[in-house]
């Protein structure tokens, strides 16, 4: 597939995200562009399948460098579209989601042929647990599926942590990273079957690996730098600060039962270590995927400390101390911090200048394992 043909699957995947952002002010109770109660219920599945599950397809198909793996980040796509449809019935969308992730599914079974490489495996078992929630989400609330949603995004994270620092972790990486994987599916089936004793089981796994990670993650020596390596190193740090956050909710709480417990959750989840993750990674990721260069540039703190802010916010003062105005102002503040994302990351593809280098190279990978 061409480099713009494929650069057009990202535009679904933005869609997702505005519409999830535009459901997320409804949920809070403010005006919104578009007013429609099916879009809150939507909303998980929107930003966590359909914009964060469409970009983790679409760098695996450009990975694996074979036309058919286009048709993952293309269905979830289509998924996603089809959700927003008005009058078309939420089980074509839904559908749609689910062959996609079938399809990525495929993708992570493609590609861990090729090397039998372990993080591949446990980013495959991530597109696997996403796929469950995918088959819940079509007979239960997306409330429900949540720990699963979790557990695809940080499986995922993890296992690309893994494979990017592999030279700087101890050759144990590998056993260590496969053992927790299982662990924490066992969990999530746990967690599934009684919610309580197995959502604590989770949050032990969670902080286990979360503290693995941390520890061997090669961003604690490279937050000492400057520049991209500074950036990228905090992003990640903080990410693992927020992950660590959940998985003590998980492990003291059991299954949140009350709405602050909850959101805590699924925001220190989804938006303190998923999009902290996103940002961390975006200006290799991005390259690699439209092939036109993402330079670093000071700007892309901003969104970053402003995202981080709202969590702080939201999650500890509004949903810790029960302050509703400081959680009211700390989402909306998130909501602001990712719109900034986009147009800050879009304003540096469109104005930096295509070097030969950049235009000409073919990228067989969409990973540069010099990553911070």
């Amino acid at each position: 597939m061409s480099t713009p043909r494929r650069v057009w699957l990202l535009a679904p995947a933005g869609l997702a995200l505005l519409a999830g952002l535009d459901a997320a002010l409804l949920l809070v109770g403010v005006p919104a562009p578009v007013t429609s109660s099916r879009l809150e219920d939507l909303h998980g599945g929107l930003m966590v399948l359909c914009f964060l599950g469409g970009l983790i397809a679409l760098e695996r198909a450009v990975a694996l460098g074979a036309p058919a793996g286009y048709g993952a980040p293309a269905l979830l796509g289509l998924g996603g579209v089809a959700l927003l449809l008005p009058g078309m019935p939420p089980l074509v969308g839904k559908t749609l989601v689910l062959a996609g992730l079938v399809a990525l599914v495929a993708v992570y079974t493609a590609l861990w042929r090729r090397k039998r490489d372990d993080p591949v495996l446990v980013e495959g078992l991530g597109a696997a647990v996403a796929l469950c929630a995918a088959i819940l989400w079509l007979r239960v609330d997306l409330a429900t599926t949540v720990p699963w949603l979790a557990g695809f995004v940080i499986l995922t994270i993890a296992a690309e942590r893994v494979e990017l620092a592999r030279l700087v972790l101890p050759a144990s990486a590998d056993l260590v990273l496969v053992v927790l994987a299982g662990a924490l599916v066992v969990a999530l089936v746990a967690a599934l079957l009684a919610p309580g004793p197995g959502a604590r089981a989770l949050g032990i796994v969670v902080l286990l690996l979360v503290a693995w990670l941390a520890r061997h993650d090669v961003a604690r020596h490279t937050i000492r730098l400057v520049g991209l390596p500074r950036f990228s190193a905090a992003a990640l740090l903080v990410g693992y600060v927020w992950l660590a956050v959940a998985g003590l909710v998980w492990a003291l709480v059991g299954a949140p039962r009350t709405t602050p417990a909850y959101d805590a959750v699924v925001h220190t989840v989804f938006l303190g270590f998923a999009m902290s993750m996103v940002m961390a990674h975006a200006p290799v990721i991005l390259p690699a995927v439209a092939r036109r260069p993402l330079p670093y540039h000071p700007v892309l703190w901003v969104p970053l400390v402003v995202l981080h802010a709202g969590l702080v916010l939201r999650v500890l003062f509004g949903d810790g101390l029960g302050i509703d105005p400081l959680w009211r102002a700390g989402s909306l503040v998130t909501v602001a911090a990712l719109l900034l994302m986009v147009v800050t990351n879009l304003a540096l593809v469109v104005t930096a200048r295509s070097s030969s280098g950049s235009t000409g190279r073919s990228a067989p990978r969409a990973r540069v394992e010099s990553v911070p």
